[in-house]
């Protein structure tokens, strides 16, 4: 009998040890915390800039902050980083020995929102998109009501005011399939993975490399490259 104990605590001692093996692994993160990764392409492939255009993207968020990341090749990288609660938003970009960022305030935010206002509709239609229920939006251009489109997102992530900085403010949830405009250019993102995982505070922080600049030399920046 007691030969029959030191196998079994044997086989205890092994199985708790292989646990916290696999669970140290990676960390998972809090409810409102993970990361997405998107497939992304331009809406429009005669645009200057189309050629520019990440094929993927990847979203990271914690609470009140998200990081968008995106890069062409490896050698055109950019970023948007959003804080909801000091209402900021910044772009930061790589490219060749450009390393700059410029930081928009809520007022600048809601003057380029209004550049790309949309009109956006609730339905009843649901379907799976990766693990989560995703609830459809029809979306107009109110500037252009000829130009409709489908958007999608989820409750099942929390997040209700992830949208808050964007055109999106209506929309309580996580979107997963939606269009978006930056710089003049449009791009349409579909989530193609989920992972809930830790995202630590640095990866919010624009990098002490970069030059700040003001909104208006980024958008020359953008411009210089048509």
């Amino acid at each position: 009998m007691n030969h029959s104990y030191q196998i079994f605590k044997k086989l205890i001692v092994a199985t708790t040890l292989l646990f916290f093996a696999s669970c140290g692994s990676e960390k998972a993160g809090g409810a409102n915390e993970g990361v997405i990764e998107f497939d992304t392409k331009a809406i429009d492939q005669t645009y200057p800039l189309a050629g520019l255009a990440p094929g993927s993207a990847t979203l990271r968020f914690n609470n009140d902050k998200f990081v968008m990341e995106m890069s062409t090749m490896g050698m055109f990288n950019t970023s948007i980083i959003g804080n909801l609660t000091e209402k900021t938003m910044a772009q930061t970009v790589k490219f060749m020995d450009i390393k700059q960022a410029c930081i928009e305030t809520e007022k600048d935010i809601i003057a380029e929102n209004e550049g790309y206002k949309l009109k956006i509709e609730e339905t009843k239609e649901t379907k799976k998109i990766l693990q989560f229920k995703a609830h459809k939006l029809k979306v107009t251009m109110v500037d252009n009501p000829s130009v409709t489109f489908d958007a999608w997102y989820t409750k099942e992530l929390g997040m209700e005011n992830c949208n808050a900085l964007t055109p999106y403010s209506s929309v309580k949830g996580v979107l997963l399939d939606y269009r978006a405009k930056k710089m003049g250019m449009e791009m349409h993102f579909v989530a193609k993975n989920y992972k809930k995982a830790e995202v630590p505070e640095s990866s919010f922080e624009i990098p002490a490399y970069m030059r700040i600049v003001s909104k208006e030399v980024m958008t020359k920046f953008f411009a210089d490259l048509q």
